[in-house]
């Protein structure tokens, strides 16, 4: 070989020699290949730091609280007692708006049996209530003569004194975040529930690690073979770190931090935790503007009862709309539902987990979804107005919205429902009857011992959340005052008795700034003298009138003070006939006190507020206060009881004839007002008629108002209304003429209760006679003569 090509060759050689190099030095597998562990170990470095940043992120979830569970407001607990006075209805009807299911055997939490008219078994759930946690309770109860005589807990049949209910969820205070959950625990629910749940979102559960690879082989093979997504490969706990963690975005790289994340928490966290996290967080539906968040609180959207009395097709319902809540709306698409439904039962029989029977029976039935009102938001707002102005007084900063508090109300529903209906209709009614519009109202119902406001109206569209007029409208009250007037008079006893005789005659005021006032009464005419009840009884203005300017306006200030309106009253002659601006609450307020003996109650709406952890953090403790006399206080009521027999409001008594009860009509100037306070045995009732520009409206007390506490009235159990006889106090005899105490069986006479220490000794003939009373005759005389 020549030089030449010796040297050629080299240089090719060495051409080649450069390009491989080269190569070797481009090539990327190459490079690999020499540094693979230097990237392997930064690549690990990388993911364990990341794996960290993501535990952080998972323990700081999981270790504190996972949500903002909004406040809570529940109505009053339906109590009962030996000897209360109570109807099976009312029982009944309480049970129905909790949820309980009527069945031949009452054996299981929500359900009764009624066994004849008057006895009644229900399974009481558990709940925790202010005084404390209570479980499941098997009671029989019996009603006799409209009296619970019997109350007993099976299956021994335990004799018990009480027994309460638990109370209805009125509303819940749902938080900025629009998302309302309420939290149930592992052992609250149902295995079936569980089992169901696992076997059809994540069968492996058990047995993989946060991720399942054989599951996502299955799931892209499914896929591939029909052209589509068909089937989803994500475990419970993937389901559960995108709920919790991440958003909906569809990338490899948020699928890929979904499963780390999965795995962690499995690593971290037992099945049991991670199982009871995804049954508090899974999307379930949309209620308005809120999204329903967990199986608890989908229990109650969709069925109105706890997950723990589901039936099986309501669980596997439940689990089958799991797969998408949208499309699965079981209230717009009850077919496709019935048909997911029924897919998840098919799964469960192939499971053993129901039996044949089981499952043609449960296939068998439809969809029997609730109405969804008992998460209704905005549900009585004029009460919840009521509600929250307290808790900004009770509470110091509240942030009720996102505290997860537990507020007790003493909210009756069952008599709120029917007070707003009672209320709306009647104002309607009378506008029709009139030919007028425009027309407002506003209603007020107390429990009288307890001063706890059981329901309150603030118009007549209740469901709109503006004008509060239970509360704010102050308008003036006309006759409702007499009874702070006459009350003053009745605790002056040495003065003042039922059968004091009271002036009426025409009467000139002037004012401070020399106007003349000459008040009359309703019928334009004077009767000379009255008895101060006949006076109260009929409404008369003009003896009112007289006896208040008698007493001293600071007097009947002081009295209506005392009987709980602590307003600064200007003390005009005008307001011995009511020309003094009151709310219904205030009215109702002072009604309270003297309906319940002269003892003061301030009227409240919350009893008592718990944490979230069923601690105890404020309770209503004030006790009732003695403000005015108890003896003068019977004295008016026995007068007030005989308004609505032969007074103002004596419609009452046509239209309860068997039920004694106590009111009084209120009417103002111009008939721009209509007032009626009345009370039974254990409710006060205010209701006011009007309008918001204060023009007439053409209407009585006793035409306008009084016709809305009738209707409410019907629609309740009203109790006979009953005071205890006070100490002190006598049936006394009065002769009609002069007021003065008389003999027992003398002509024109009158027989009131009236205070024996203040009352002179009887003379022993009769007033202006000079034979003294008829004796009763023997049986010798009756027969000869």
């Amino acid at each position: 070989m020549s030089k030449s090509t010796k040297s050629n060759t080299s240089k090719a050689s060495a051409a080649t020699t450069q390009k491989r190099s080269l190569w070797q030095k481009l090539n990327p597998f190459a490079w690999l290949m020499r540094h693979w562990w230097k990237l392997t170990l930064v690549c690990l470095v990388v993911f364990t730091a990341y794996g960290f940043y993501l535990n952080t992120q998972i323990s700081a979830k999981f270790g504190g609280n996972k949500w903002q569970v909004p406040a809570q407001i529940f109505a009053r607990p339906l109590h009962l007692e030996l000897k209360q006075e109570i109807s099976m209805s009312e029982i009944i009807e309480e049970l129905k708006l909790l949820g309980y299911r009527k069945v031949n055997r009452a054996d299981s939490s929500g359900e009764y049996q009624l066994l004849g008219q008057n006895k009644i078994r229900f399974v009481r759930r558990k709940f925790d209530f202010p005084h404390g946690a209570e479980d499941i309770r098997h009671i029989e109860l019996a009603i006799t003569s409209g009296r619970v005589s019997q109350i007993s807990e099976l299956p021994v049949g335990n004799a018990l004194q009480q027994i309460d209910l638990e109370p209805w969820l009125v509303t819940r205070l749902v938080s900025g975040g629009r998302e309302d959950r309420m939290l149930v625990r592992l052992e609250d629910v149902p295995p079936a529930f569980l089992q169901a749940l696992v076997l059809v979102e994540d069968n492996d559960f058990y047995q993989h690690h946060g991720v399942a690879p054989m599951s996502i082989m299955r799931a892209l093979l499914a896929n591939i073979a029909a052209g589509r997504a068909v089937q989803g490969a994500s475990t419970l706990t993937q389901q559960l770190v995108k709920n919790l963690f991440l958003t909906n975005e569809k990338s490899l790289s948020r699928k890929v931090k979904e499963a780390y994340m999965a795995i962690i928490i499995d690593a971290k966290y037992s099945k049991n935790e991670i199982l009871e996290t995804y049954l508090n967080e899974v999307f379930l539906g949309q209620n308005g503007n809120n999204g329903v968040f967990g199986f608890g609180l989908a229990s109650f959207f969709y069925f109105d009862r706890p997950i723990n009395e589901l039936s099986v097709e309501e669980m596997a319902m439940l689990v089958g709309i799991i797969k998408g809540p949208s499309y699965y709306n079981p209230r717009k698409h009850p077919e496709r539902v019935k048909e997911r439904r029924d897919l998840v039962l098919r799964i469960m029989l192939e499971n053993n987990l129901l039996t044949p029977k089981d499952y043609k029976n449960s296939v068998a039935n439809n969809l029997q979804l609730a109405s969804g009102a008992s998460l209704k938001k905005d549900k009585h707002p004029a009460f919840m107005d009521k509600v929250r102005r307290e808790l900004n007084t009770v509470l110091i900063n509240p942030d009720i919205r996102q505290s997860g508090l537990k507020v007790f109300t003493t909210l009756d529903t069952n008599a709120q429902i029917k007070a707003e209906l009672a209320l709306s209709e009647g104002v309607a009614k009378q506008e029709k009857r009139l030919g007028k519009t425009e027309f407002e109202g506003a209603m007020v119902v107390t429990d009288i011992a307890r001063g706890e406001i059981r329901a309150l109206v603030g118009g007549k569209d209740f469901n709109y959340a503006g004008f509060n007029r239970a509360i704010d409208a102050k308008r003036a009250i006309g006759s409702l005052v007499k009874p702070a007037i006459y009350l003053t008079a009745l605790e002056q006893s040495a003065e003042y008795n039922l059968a004091t005789l009271l002036t009426d005659e025409p009467i000139t005021l002037k004012s401070s700034q020399g106007k003349v006032w000459e008040p009359l009464n309703s019928d334009k005419t004077f009767r000379g003298q009255v008895p101060l009840m006949t006076a109260l009884v009929q409404s008369l203005n003009v003896p009112t009138v007289s006896l208040g300017m008698q007493l001293g306006l600071g007097a009947i200030s002081d009295t209506i003070w005392r009987l709980g309106v602590e307003e600064d009253i200007d003390l005009y002659p005008a307001l011995t006939l009511g020309a003094v601006n009151f709310s219904p609450i205030q009215v109702n307020q002072m009604f309270q006190t003297i309906a319940n003996h002269g003892r003061y109650l301030p009227l409240h709406s919350i009893t008592n507020i718990m944490s979230p952890d069923n601690d105890l953090l404020w309770r209503f403790t004030e006790a009732a206060e003695q403000r005015v006399d108890e003896q003068a206080t019977y004295l008016l009521n026995y007068a007030l009881h005989k308004v609505t027999l032969e007074g103002t409001a004596k419609q009452v008594h046509q239209q309860f004839a068997d039920i004694n009860m106590a009111g009084k009509t209120g009417t103002t100037d111009d008939y721009r007002d209509s007032w009626f306070s009345g009370y039974d045995n254990n409710i006060l009732v205010t209701t006011w008629i009007g309008k918001d520009n204060n023009q007439p409206v053409n209407l009585s007390g006793a035409s306008g108002a009084m016709q809305i506490f009738i209707d409410y009235q019907k629609r309740q159990a009203p109790k006979s209304f009953v005071r205890r006889f006070p100490e002190g106090l006598s049936i006394a005899h009065f002769d009609i003429a002069s007021g003065m105490v008389s003999q027992a069986g003398c002509k024109n006479t009158m027989s009131l209760p009236a205070i024996s220490a203040a009352l002179p000794k009887a003379p022993k003939n009769c007033i202006g006679e000079s034979n003294k009373p008829e004796k009763s005759k023997s049986l010798w005389e009756r027969l000869f003569g």
